[in-house]
């Protein structure tokens, strides 16, 4: 059991990938560091989640920085542990292969949205995720973590949570987010959103359906 503290460490570029961790509560990301410091989002993980999961693909080190970003609880184990189990090609090795699938789903309709829609569609779809990922509609977020996870600037987010705090659908007082209103958001949340979700949402069925 491991991953309890806000913005507990789990992977750093460069650095060798030594467990899986299965997340049970909270949410992590996975961002891109840039060489001036500065970094996005370019994957969550939530309830459904296998961290690690590429080095049972032959990765050896991180490309990326993975970090808790809402405090939660989840299992980790060795990685050379699931290497042996993964390689027996039985029921965990299908259910690896399948969050792979969905976690590419979530990252190429990410890297579309980033580039296509507009700062408030994103920021709808971003804490629209974090909810049902993180089964909360609370949790802590600073503008400036906010900024960095969408990729703008710190002041055009403030102006965007404020927009969204000032149509009633989401709360916003001290780094304090409480979602209001999820069918309104979802309203404002740009197609994304839906694509995302259900494509999660089936592969976490299809883990409760095999688990079961």
């Amino acid at each position: 059991m491991g991953m309890s503290e806000l913005e507990h460490e789990l992977e750093f570029p460069g650095t060798p990938i030594e467990h899986l961790f299965f997340v049970e509560e909270g949410m992590a990301s996975m961002t891109t560091t840039f060489r001036d410091g500065s970094q996005v989002e370019v994957g969550m993980f939530g309830y459904e989640s296998v961290i690690g999961v590429s080095a049972l693909m032959g990765t050896k080190q991180s490309l990326n920085r993975v970090y808790t970003q809402i405090a939660g609880k989840g299992y980790s184990c060795t990685i050379e542990d699931a290497r042996k189990e993964f390689r027996r090609g039985s029921t965990f090795q299908e259910m690896a292969l399948r969050y792979v699938q969905a976690q590419l789903v979530q990252v190429i309709q990410s890297a579309g949205c980033n580039a296509t829609h507009n700062l408030e569609q994103r920021l709808a779809r971003w804490l629209l995720i974090c909810a049902d990922r993180a089964h909360s509609d609370t949790f802590e977020m600073s503008h400036e973590y906010l900024a960095q996870m969408l990729g703008a600037s710190r002041p055009t987010v403030s102006i965007t949570a404020f927009i969204l705090k000032g149509r009633q659908l989401i709360e916003y007082n001290h780094g304090l987010i409480h979602i209001l209103d999820v069918a309104g958001l979802e309203k404002v949340a740009c197609e994304c959103y839906q694509v995302i979700k259900e494509h999660l949402n089936n592969y976490a069925e299809f883990e409760s359906s095999i688990t079961a």
